[in-house]
Order: C-alpha cells, then structure tokens, then sequence
C-alpha cells in the first residue's frame, strides 16, 4: 500500500536515493548531490509559503517524490518528480497519486498556475502531464521566477484556478 506524506527529515536519505539513480543510470544526466542543494535542505527550500515535498512510501521505503517551489505571484514550479522503477505503471498509481497530491495542494492554497520543465529524454513524463492537464509552453512563456535547469528543454504550464 502506497502512501503519501510531506517530507519529514527521516526521509531524506530515502529521497536521495530514489532521485539520485533515475538521474545518473536511467538518464545520464551528469549531476551530483553536491550539485543539487535543495536535497540537503528540502525544508528550507520546498516547504514554505505555498511550497512542499511529498514522498511516496511502501512500507515505510521512499519510492518517490514530488515537490513544489514556490516562485511568487500564486506561482509554483514543480520539482523532483521522480518514481522508482519498481513502483512505476498503472498498477501501482504512485507518479498519479503524486501529482494528484500536489495539485490539490496547490489549489488549497490559492495556487493560479503549476509549470514545470524536463529533459527531451522524458518522452513517457511527456505523455504523463500532458494526460493530466498540463500543456506544453514556450520558455519564453514561463515566468521569470521559474528556476530554469540546465537540462529542462520541455516546459509546461497548468491553469489551477
């Protein structure tokens, strides 16, 4: 049974290992978790004002994760979207369960727009938010607040309101 909760600092180790390997193997993305700072902070960073980060657990194993960032203006960016293998598909709803999650937060929270960027490698993400709502955007399109990764070429945006 796959739950969902705000991260709690327990998680941490957990969260590192779900992201880091779909980063590295299953994409090739050079990065480390030096290069990533907001994994060493996820409070500091995510859960404030109309931010969090949500791991999905199998008993009591982090086996995925959604974040929101919050950029201002009733904007956020969503982040760190990441399902181990094991736990991907339909059968098992965890990256849906997420998401879900994710957005009604948003909405609780007066959120008007979700955006978000990924890889051109991405092709099933692609298909994932596009199914859920979300519509491709131009980068020119984003707000100037969103934190624009080195490796995001594929950026949606999703009307909350």
């Amino acid at each position: 049974m796959i739950e969902i909760r705000p991260f709690s600092p327990e998680h941490a180790a957990g969260v590192v290992d779900v992201i880091l390997p779909i980063q590295q193997q299953e994409f090739e993305i050079p990065i480390t978790l030096e290069g990533q700072p907001d994994l060493n902070n996820i409070p500091g960073f995510y859960q404030k004002g109309n931010g969090n980060f949500w791991v999905a657990l199998d008993g009591g194993r982090v086996v995925g994760t959604v974040s929101l960032l919050d950029i201002g203006n009733g904007q956020v960016a969503l982040r760190k979207m990441f399902v181990a293998a094991s736990h991907r598909g339909k059968e098992h709803g965890t990256a849906s369960r997420l998401l879900e999650g994710a957005i009604g937060w948003a909405r609780e929270k007066g959120v008007t727009q979700i955006y978000l960027g990924t890889t051109a490698k991405f092709l099933a993400a692609h298909r994932f938010y596009e199914k859920n709502g979300f519509r491709l955007v131009e980068k020119t399109e984003l707000p100037q607040a969103f934190p624009v990764m080195v490796v995001d070429t594929r950026f949606y945006a999703l009307d909350c309101a």
